[in-house]
């Protein structure tokens, strides 16, 4: 074990098997994957309103373009954020949940990525419809900088600064 400061043992990590292991961790990202999946789901909802709008209509081509993607972008953030579930659903009681959690784990940081994506380019188009100014670009860029810190540049430099190798 490892020792403290003051020669006293300390014990690092958890005593759980393997199982226990991959069913704490399938538990914590099903809990993360919960809160992804409102977002996304929320935002994609609104997004299908738009086409049925007047103000569609009055869109420039651009405009419709940028909401063509940004609705595909939020149909695949939702297929890759409910995947887990299907995944769970399908391969429970095969005893392979600890391969289960990877790709689930695969299949939620990819269903952020896309959610970043359809955000970015929900703003994007919001700001361009509100403003029509020539600083939308920066502004938009300036926010995925913000959710890339928050989402990834924070929490990789605290795994790389706390985890002890």
């Amino acid at each position: 074990m490892p020792q403290t400061e003051h020669g006293a043992n300390r014990r690092r990590g958890r005593d759980e098997t393997e199982e226990e292991r991959a069913d704490r961790m399938w538990t914590d990202l099903i809990q993360e994957v919960r809160v992804a999946q409102t977002g996304v789901q929320i935002l994609f909802g609104f997004l299908l309103t738009v086409v049925f709008t007047p103000k569609y209509a009055e869109l420039s081509d651009t405009d419709q373009t940028i909401y063509i993607v940004t609705v595909v972008l939020g149909a695949c953030a939702t297929g890759a954020l409910i995947g887990p579930v299907s995944l769970h659903r399908l391969v429970s009681g095969r005893r392979i949940k600890a391969q289960a959690v990877r790709w689930a784990s695969r299949l939620t940081l990819l269903g952020l990525l896309l959610l970043l994506a359809t955000t970015s380019a929900a703003l994007l188009l919001i700001l361009r419809v509100a403003t029509h100014d020539g600083f939308v670009p920066y502004l938009v860029a300036g926010v995925v900088a913000w959710f890339l810190l928050c989402w990834f540049g924070l929490p990789l430099w605290t795994r790389h600064r706390h985890t002890v190798r």
